[in-house]
């Protein structure tokens, strides 16, 4: 087995990519630059469907690998239009990159690709951008009726509606999003309320007004008081004889009681032996 070591992926260098691209495209072309290792050409929004036939048919980049969206809100045209091409023959990427906001659409190439038809549907769905060609410009991600563009950087992380299964309209309602915080606020890291530790960039938010005093606490049970025996009521008399309920009392209570009487002898079985 040979000792020879492979890299992974190999693709053919950027060398003189730039100049061939500026050489065909010409006045369409406004900027080409190279960006993470990769060519990536921005060119005017009117003439990208001939300058993709030129890139396709001219410079051999056959295949359309993937269209993307990406949102830039402080731009004049806030959106740009990625298109990721490759070339089988040469083994080399290359970006083009077109500019766009939520009113002017951009050309379709559905015509050179028909798989843009589903890239661009994508790009519309997250970021609402329209393109001019595409037969079939529907939502393609996200669901029926549904309300924005998710990938837009103004959308809310909470979105605008959840939706569940009701079982009392036996079907699948929405309803507002409930949450008992508001996610859309991140003025500082930690988003939950009341939490008793800082996180990392926690330290400029300004802090807090006091808040209300705490509740006294509870006082403490009394100690249990240990149940006592009464005193015990002191004699009225010195002997048996002296009842305090009268003479008469007195002369019966002193009279000697009788020998209590010896019990009968009980008969035993002797079993018919005497």
């Amino acid at each position: 087995m040979s000792d020879t070591s492979f890299t992974f992926p190999r693709f053919a260098p950027n060398d003189g990519v730039i100049e061939a691209a500026t050489a065909a495209l010409g006045a369409r072309l406004i900027e080409a630059r190279t960006c993470v290792g990769e060519i990536a050409l921005h060119v005017e929004r009117a003439s990208l469907v001939e300058t993709m036939r030129i890139l396709r048919d001219e410079l051999a980049y056959q295949q359309l690998m993937e269209i993307a969206g990406v949102d830039y809100p402080d731009r004049a045209e806030r959106f740009e239009v990625v298109y990721c091409l490759l070339s089988v023959t040469k083994n080399h990427r290359i970006r083009v990159h077109v500019g766009t906001d939520e009113v002017q659409p951009v050309p379709s190439v559905t015509g050179l690709w028909p798989v843009a038809g589903w890239l661009e549907r994508e790009v519309f769905d997250m970021y609402g951008v329209l393109f001019e060609g595409n037969a079939d410009l529907r939502r393609i991600l996200t669901d029926y009726g549904f309300r924005g563009h998710p990938q837009r950087k103004d959308f809310p992380l909470t979105g605008y509606v959840e939706l569940r299964y009701s079982e009392t309209h036996k079907r699948v309602v929405y309803e507002p999003v409930k949450l008992a915080q508001d996610f859309r606020s991140f003025e500082f890291m930690s988003p939950w309320e009341g939490a008793d530790y800082i996180l990392p960039g926690d330290e400029k938010v300004s802090p807090t007004e006091p808040g209300a005093p705490s509740p006294a606490p509870a006082k403490k049970d009394a100690e249990p008081v240990e149940a006592k025996a009464p005193p015990p009521t002191p004699k009225t008399t010195d002997t048996p004889a002296e009842t305090g309920a009268g003479a008469a009392a007195n002369a019966a209570a002193a009279k000697p009681r009788a020998a209590a009487r010896p019990k009968a002898a009980t008969s035993k079985d002797t079993g018919g032996k005497k």
